[in-house]
């Protein structure tokens, strides 16, 4: 895979997620606000919705140059993947405010390097797992 085409890709990606994000915010904002649901039962109808919007713009936009696999599998994948970043961006946020007393005052930068970590390992994980076919990694020439 050229520079160029990867640096399009986790463009995409990134703008990808920051629809996700909306959609998880406003989701969760509405469903807390109007229809009486806890945070967590919120939460849970949230996030699955943005992951489900997330992948579907995903397939169509950051990886459209890619092999199509099912889109139920595909799914299932990226899913999980999600979940593993998410849970990932969380443990870096505690480790960083239990540890670090700046974090503990500061909990944006924690809340940020959580995030920019969370990102990484979805952008991997999506590469080179949920969106590739039959085991292959996207980029891998040969």
């Amino acid at each position: 895979m050229n520079l160029r085409r990867f640096d399009k890709r986790i463009l995409r990606f990134a703008a990808v997620g920051v629809a996700g994000f909306a959609v998880d915010g406003g989701v969760l904002t509405t469903l807390m606000a109007a229809a009486n649901f806890g945070a967590y039962e919120a939460r849970l109808v949230s996030f699955s919705l943005a992951v489900t919007v997330t992948w579907w713009l995903n397939r169509r936009l950051t990886f459209r140059d890619v092999r199509r696999a099912a889109p139920g599998r595909q799914f299932a994948r990226y899913f999980v993947v999600q979940v593993i970043g998410a849970l990932s961006n969380l443990a870096v946020f505690a480790l960083l405010l239990e540890t670090v007393a700046l974090f503990e005052r500061l909990p944006i930068l924690a809340l940020t390097i959580g995030a920019v970590v969370g990102l990484c390992i979805n952008y991997a994980g999506s590469a080179r797992y949920a969106f590739a076919v039959s085991g292959e990694r996207i980029g891998r020439t040969g």
